[in-house]
């Protein structure tokens, strides 16, 4: 049987019996996680499954990302499905007979469902003879945590070639319950930028403070003050975060350190607002460590712009969200100050990102993202393959021929 848009009951049914071979190649690349630029193993499955699908497959793009591409009988748009490949740096903690195999390297952001997921939907999408017009290319991307696949893709020539119209991507959401999805309109997900501060002070004898220049109590007071940036001079009517994550300094209890590095993060919503941090945040440091006799070293650093979602994109994406799974079950959500590279893309063509649920109680999925223990309902991934098929279908039926 073949598939429109208007079949979408039928779609989710037929999807659903790929449960099992999504389930099996998730667990499959949960025990083998890759980190960003090193995903071999991954990449070398998802091309061959590509090409055993027929489809014309390029490998090596962005490094180590897959690019395929189903075209339609009929001329017409390229949608792009992005789904990101990378593991994180950090020990799997699930007791579970498919928790990682690779000590220090963890699926814990749900990377492993996403390429499932975009690998069942190109096998759907093939075996139902579809689409009907235009094109559907299947990104498969590297190095989403922190590297920029999506910019070394992107420079790779991934949206030429056929010339990418729109884009969708997803992303595994553990506090949605399963069959529910949720979108934002405008910025979805914020700009996400990285400071490095080193405190220099003066080392000595811990006996004697007043010798020494402490710059583990400057570091402290520079914390603090960096706080004030978001509480009394952003408006509270806006977004940003400024995250301290790391600080490095001192060898010993009864030696007054000489420097303290400090790293972090900056996420901000609002462009006009991530403009004005570097300043902001050097004022600071500056006030604080000439007033305590110190100096300081700063690094800004603007990492991953913010994630957009086009309008019509979301239209398309809650049309199709109302046909899988019907209108009760879409949501409108609050911006993320999470960052994405998937911003990368929606800075040159119009797209969606959206959020499917893999939430449970019953089943105890209660750990977020980047937690050791972090898990999904596999129930979702099927859901995930027939919301990206009729997201694809919804767009290529309702755009203009170009």
């Amino acid at each position: 049987m073949t598939l429109s848009i208007y079949q979408s009951s039928a779609l989710l049914a037929e999807a659903s019996k790929l449960r099992d071979k999504l389930t099996e190649w998730r667990r499959d690349f949960h025990q083998h996680p890759e980190l960003g630029f090193e995903e071999i193993r991954t990449s070398g499955i998802v091309a061959e499954h590509l090409e055993k699908l027929g489809l014309e497959v390029q490998r090596g793009v962005g490094k180590t990302g897959v690019v395929a591409t189903l075209h339609g009988t009929q001329p017409g748009p390229t949608i792009a499905l992005r789904a990101d490949m990378d593991a994180l740096p950090m020990q799997d903690q699930k007791q579970v007979p498919y928790r990682s195999q690779v000590p220090g390297k963890a699926h814990t952001c749900g990377h492993d469902a996403h390429t499932s997921i975009l690998m069942g939907t190109a096998q759907f999408l093939v075996e139902q003879k579809i689409p009907f017009k235009g094109n559907i290319k299947f990104i498969f991307q590297p190095a989403e945590e922190g590297l920029a696949g999506a910019q070394a893709m992107i420079e790779d020539g991934v949206l030429e070639n056929p010339k990418v119209d729109a884009i969708a991507g997803l992303h595994v959401f553990y506090g949605a319950p399963t069959g529910r999805v949720t979108v934002v309109r405008g910025v979805a997900m914020a700009a996400a930028d990285r400071i490095a501060i080193k405190i220099i002070g003066k080392g000595g004898h811990a006996a004697h403070p007043h010798r020494s220049i402490d710059s583990v109590s400057v570091t402290a007071e520079v914390l603090s003050a960096l706080q004030h940036i978001v509480s009394r001079q952003v408006d509270p009517l806006q977004s940003a975060v400024i995250t301290i994550g790391q600080i490095n300094g001192g060898t010993a209890s009864n030696i007054i350190a000489p420097e303290v590095v400090m790293k972090g993060t900056v996420r901000t919503l609002n462009e006009a607002i991530r403009s004005e941090m570097p300043a902001r945040i050097e004022k600071v440091i500056k006030g604080v460590t000439e007033a305590l006799g110190a100096s300081y070293e700063f690094e800004y650093t603007r990492g991953y712009p913010t994630v957009s979602n086009d309008d019509v994109m979301v239209d398309h994406m809650w049309e199709a969200a109302t046909k899988v799974l019907g209108g009760s079950k879409v949501e409108l959500s609050l911006p993320s100050m999470g960052g994405e590279d998937f911003s990368y893309y929606t800075h040159h063509v119009p797209g969606v990102f959206f959020r499917l649920g893999v939430g449970s109680d019953e089943k105890n999925i209660e750990y977020p993202h980047h937690h050791p223990l972090f898990d999904i309902d596999e129930d979702g991934l099927p859901i995930g393959v027939a919301m990206l098929t009729q997201i694809a279908l919804t767009y290529l039926e309702k755009t203009t021929d170009k």
